[in-house]
């Protein structure tokens, strides 16, 4: 099989009940002490194992799609894989990666809304029927290159809002899905289902609006001869359980009124950061500091009068061309911890953090509060999974990904067997290290636990 061979391609830390997260963390950060001090991530699986049961506990009824895109970190990917879930991928990258873990590939859908003609031979090769499509000319590439693909209107969930300018921007709106119906029957191309369009952190409004709209165009298809019978939700899955809670209720009061068992239709959704968000955490160290006088209205003025507090800025080993890409992209990312804790009375002082390049865009964090401080000093930042394992925006000869430290708690990896999850059967890539503190540095014992 592609990609599965018979030496294990990811290490996995297995944690007793004494040691912690932190200490792991620790570990790592005294070793690079006497190194580069790179960047580097810790990754806790039976976080992911956590989420997927809080999944199953509160939307039973709706499988998960994971999102790739979100974190393609192989590793992740096959313990999706062993717990059942199927997987969105948004390009011909995403559709190898996934297709060398062995997933079926009727449990895969290519997502990506503007399609390459190869891409499109890739999955008409390889099997890959389901496809997502929002406009015409998506439609006519698709009917050429992928005759037998099975698709899933596209529609956005703003399209019900007619004052949101944004409504076409991400998938079709209501008004023109039977022009795309109408198009599908001419060139003998399946329809199967609908894809709501759900922006993250999304209320659960957003959801029983678009579930409303896809019984709209169910009715259409079905009115032309589509056997429709898949219905995708989307994402917009923070990771909280409260959310998930709240979400479950809206969408399934809906789905029994529009799609009830009786009707065969099955409901998928496409979680990714709900995933995968907690479980890493990323470690940075300062490369170099400046001092900066606040509002300072002399340019020449290159530190703060005696009477004025200062602010610091923290140049630090990654940032928005790497690890942080999402920060060119999204809000803004969360202020960091920093490793070695302050004392309680310690002051704290206005700061920006940023990345290497010395680019105006390449800054990580604009304001936070932070003690004083010093080269060689690291920050850590917590839920640190989603969109930061991506390839660098612009890479060079020696740009890397950070390294990734995968760890599971003993707890965690008995309840993950007791789910039928076996290093046997499924997780044929890993390698399972029991990990040991000692004073100096980790002490590991090549075997697989019993």
């Amino acid at each position: 099989m592609k990609g599965i061979t018979d030496e294990p391609q990811y290490s996995v830390s297995l944690l007793d009940g004494g040691t912690a997260l932190c200490d792991v963390i620790n570990n790592h950060i005294e070793q690079q002490t006497q190194s580069e001090k790179n960047a580097f991530f810790v990754a806790d699986l039976g976080v992911i194992l956590r989420q997927h049961r809080r999944w199953r506990t509160h939307m039973p009824q709706i499988r998960p799609y994971y999102a790739v895109r979100c974190n393609s970190s192989p590793a992740v990917i096959e313990v999706l894989a062993a717990l059942g879930s199927g997987f969105t991928c948004s390009n011909k990258s995403e559709l190898e990666l996934v297709q060398s873990h062995g997933i079926p590939s009727e449990d895969i859908i290519y997502s990506g809304v503007c399609k390459q003609v190869s891409h499109l031979k890739y999955t008409a090769k390889n099997g890959i029927d389901l496809l997502v499509c929002d406009n015409e000319a998506e439609l006519w590439k698709i009917s050429r290159c992928h005759p037998n693909a099975k698709l899933l209107l596209q529609v956005s969930s703003e399209a019900w809002n007619p004052d949101d300018e944004l409504g076409m921007t991400f998938g079709c709106s209501l008004k023109d899905c039977r022009h795309l119906l109408e198009s599908a029957k001419e060139l003998g191309v399946q329809v199967v289902g609908v894809r709501c369009h759900i922006s993250s952190a999304c209320d659960d409004q957003v959801y029983v609006h678009a579930i409303s709209d896809a019984r709209c165009i169910f009715d259409m298809g079905e009115e032309m001869g589509f056997r429709m019978n898949l219905l995708d939700i989307g994402g917009g899955f923070s990771g909280s359980e409260t959310q998930l809670e709240m979400i479950n209720c809206a969408v399934m009061s809906m789905v029994d009124l529009y799609f009830p068992s009786s009707s065969g239709v099955s409901i998928i959704a496409e979680p990714g950061s709900f995933f995968v968000s907690t479980a890493f955490t990323l470690a940075v160290s300062i490369i170099s500091k400046a001092v900066v006088a606040r509002d300072c209205q002399d340019q020449k003025q290159n530190e703060p009068s005696p009477n004025e507090e200062p602010e610091f800025q923290y140049y630090m080993c990654e940032g928005v061309y790497g690890s942080f890409s999402s920060k060119l992209s999204e809000a803004g990312i969360a202020a960091p911890s920093v490793h070695k804790n302050p004392s309680v009375d310690c002051p704290l002082f206005s700061s920006s953090l940023w990345g290497p390049s010395g680019d105006d865009l390449d800054q990580v964090v604009d304001h936070c509060l932070l003690p004083e401080l010093n080269v060689g000093d690291w920050l850590l930042f917590a839920h640190a999974g989603a969109y930061t394992l991506g390839q660098p925006l612009f890479p060079s000869s020696d740009s890397t990904a950070p390294p990734v430290y995968y760890v599971i708690s003993s707890r965690d990896w008995i309840e993950m067997q007791d789910t039928g999850v076996t290093v046997e059967t499924m997780l044929k890539n890993f390698s399972w290290i029991p990990y040991f503190i000692s004073s100096s540095q980790t002490e590991a014992a090549l075997s697989v636990p019993a």
